[in-house]
């Protein structure tokens, strides 16, 4: 049940919740109705576009919602807040506060996905004590395929080759660069658009992140170990019918940028 839900003294029939409807779902007779509930995408289009608060789905009260006008970013900051984006690869030796990965990920959730699927599955760890043991755990392994000449062929594996003999010599963690937390984000294989979903949700988080002066940085080593160790995600509790989406280290840094780079102007190809 979609609980669509109508405050007749509140809806003037202006007919834009019909009118932005993807699924096309709504009629009005004389007030907003939807006809096929199997066909609601769900996507709460009409709860938000209503000017009078008026339409109630899924059970969610409108006005629990935060009004757009007065609460939308400047496009200047925005612009520099993109724009100064780095990958960290220094961070402190503290853990975030709960509170604010957990604010991360709710709005990382509000990330677009194709169809409204909303399947993506967040794997984080929260906690720099279970980060060490997975950094531990990962090492370890990769030093056993190294030394029984398992690790991949090719680039990945003189890679990883590299990294383990680094780690050996000298202690430094090249893969999770010393980083407190970890997320992964992943979405069952049979979704419509799981590789899709999973990137735009790890990029809307990081933005987020870099909002609150949390540092990222999309790790691409990682995800070269998990091509050597593939029984890992299983063991991080990622569901065995998921596509892996990618990993992201973040953390508070360990410094502080001044200003942004400078890049462009971007390649683009007109169409006529």
């Amino acid at each position: 049940m979609i609980q669509f839900r109508v405050d007749e003294n509140r809806c003037i029939q202006c007919e834009e919740c019909l009118l932005d409807c993807p699924a096309g779902v709504i009629s009005m007779g004389p007030y907003p109705q939807v006809i096929n509930e199997e066909g609601c995408l769900q996507c709460q289009h009409c709860l938000a576009i209503c000017p009078t608060a008026a339409i109630s789905i899924l059970g969610r009260n409108p006005e629990a919602s935060t009004e757009l006008v007065g609460n939308l970013p400047d496009p200047a900051r925005l612009a520099t807040l993109i724009k100064a984006r780095r990958s960290v690869r220094r961070y402190k030796n503290t853990d975030l506060a709960p509170e604010l990965i957990d604010t991360l990920l709710d709005i990382s959730s509000h990330a677009p996905t194709g169809v409204n699927n909303r399947s993506v599955l967040f794997t984080v760890v929260r906690e720099r004590i279970v980060m060490d043991r997975l950094r531990n755990n990962l090492m370890n392994r990769l030093v056993k395929l190294k030394e029984t000449g398992k690790l991949p062929e090719g680039r990945i594996g003189q890679t990883l080759g590299g990294i383990v003999k680094v780690w050996q010599q000298e202690g430094k963690d090249i893969i999770l660069r010393g980083a407190p937390h970890l997320l992964i984000t992943s979405a069952p294989a049979a979704s419509p658009c799981p590789a899709q979903d999973t990137l735009i949700a790890l990029t809307t988080f990081q933005l987020m992140a870099h909002a609150h002066g949390v540092g990222t940085v999309w790790d691409g080593l990682f995800m070269m170990a998990l091509a050597a160790c593939p029984e890992l995600p299983t063991e991080l509790g990622i569901p065995k019918d998921h596509l892996l989406g990618y990993a992201m280290a973040f953390g508070e840094p360990a410094m502080e940028y001044h200003r942004t780079v400078q890049r462009g102007p971007a390649r683009v190809n007109v169409v006529k």
